[in-house]
């Protein structure tokens, strides 16, 4: 499996922006509300599972199949018809077809027969504040402390409150991306995004992560960043070097800063009540599945971002490191996020918490 998920990756980088379409147009459509026809052999109509417990769930994913996590999801749908007994299929939807993260979710509390990639920022605006800390600016430094925050008894914690919610988060070890900052003009210190026009996805935590760094954060579907680099609508924006070259971002922002702000933690998630139909069987294949092709998705997508890394070089892009001295100027400048914990409904103490779980 590892051979031929790094293979798929390698292919992943190799295809770029291959059938991404003009990404003035192209790419997630967040406004978009998902599809209700139900892909499942069941008796029970929407119920998800049928007589027999055989079921199909839809896995929504933002990602085009050309980008490392496009192309590793294909492997995952591939492992579970192989190694099942055929009661258990999953299909992938890539570039948003069924939606944004918030209306996938919403349909999930539905009881809609979907999994979702969540961010914690999303997944805190659901009756649990505290995972959107997850999303903070400049709180993990490395993949390790990642593991060691989602095998904590605070995680666990706060994914039972989800699940009371009617939210099963079903696996946290896929780390889908560093995130970085790519803008139409240098920039190296913090100083130098003041007034600056950022891009963010549309929630809380990640647009105060930008203003509070004096920038102004803009939320906006990843689907009209590229017109709107183009046209100075804005000045920059912040994601994966994955998504940043596979929607052709390079082509009409020529700098990126190697922040590394955010290490996103993704939360695959399903409906609560359709979980709890699905045999231990098919819990067991869905899971274990996804796991396994999420270690390996890891390690491959570090090797991956290497590459990307050289192919922004290739077209021009100006490509700038932080030393250890500048990264800690944009920790120091990023602190005052942390102290708005009431504004997020935040526990008190939180901080502190996570710091500790991750072992800072």
């Amino acid at each position: 499996m590892k051979k031929i998920l790094a293979g798929l990756l390698a292919a992943a980088v190799t295809a770029g922006c291959i059938g991404c379409g003009n990404q003035g147009t192209a790419g997630p459509k967040d406004e978009t509300v998902p599809g209700k026809a139900v892909e499942e052999t069941s008796a029970q109509g929407s119920e998800g599972t049928s007589s027999g417990n055989e079921i199909t769930l839809k896995v929504a994913s933002e990602y085009s199949r050309t980008e490392p996590i496009g192309q590793a999801l294909e492997q995952w749908a591939s492992l579970v018809e192989e190694r099942g007994d055929g009661s258990l299929k999953i299909v992938i939807y890539p570039d948003s077809q069924l939606g944004g993260k918030t209306d996938i979710i919403d349909a999930l509390l539905m009881g809609e027969p979907d999994i979702v990639g969540a961010d914690p920022a999303f997944m805190a605006e659901y009756g649990v504040p505290d995972l959107g800390i997850l999303f903070g600016p400049f709180l993990f430094d490395s993949r390790e402390q990642c593991a060691m925050l989602t095998e904590s008894e605070w995680y666990q914690e706060q994914c039972g409150k989800l699940e009371e919610k009617g939210l099963k988060v079903i696996d946290s070890t896929w780390i889908t991306g560093v995130r970085h900052l790519l803008t139409n003009k240098p920039v190296h210190s913090p100083e130098d995004i003041k007034g600056m026009k950022i891009r963010v996805p549309a929630n809380q935590i990640q647009t105060e992560s930008f203003n509070v760094l004096g920038a102004s954060a803009t939320a906006m579907n990843l689907s009209e960043v590229y017109t709107a680099l183009q046209t100075g609508t804005i000045d920059g924006g912040e994601n994966p070097l994955s998504t940043l070259y596979n929607r052709k971002f390079q082509e009409v922002s020529k700098y990126l800063l190697k922040t590394g702000h955010v290490r996103v933690i993704s939360m695959w998630t399903m409906s609560s009540d359709v979980w709890n139909r699905m045999t231990p069987g098919q819990q067991e294949l869905l899971t274990s599945t996804l796991a396994e092709v999420g270690q390996e998705f890891n390690v491959q997508q570090e090797k991956a971002d290497d590459e990307y890394e050289e192919k922004f070089r290739e077209e021009g892009v100006t490509v700038q490191e932080l030393s250890d001295a500048e990264r800690q100027q944009w920790i120091d400048a990023s602190r005052p996020f942390y102290d708005k914990g009431s504004s997020f409904g935040w526990s008190d103490g939180l901080y502190e918490d996570v710091l500790k779980a991750i072992g800072k």
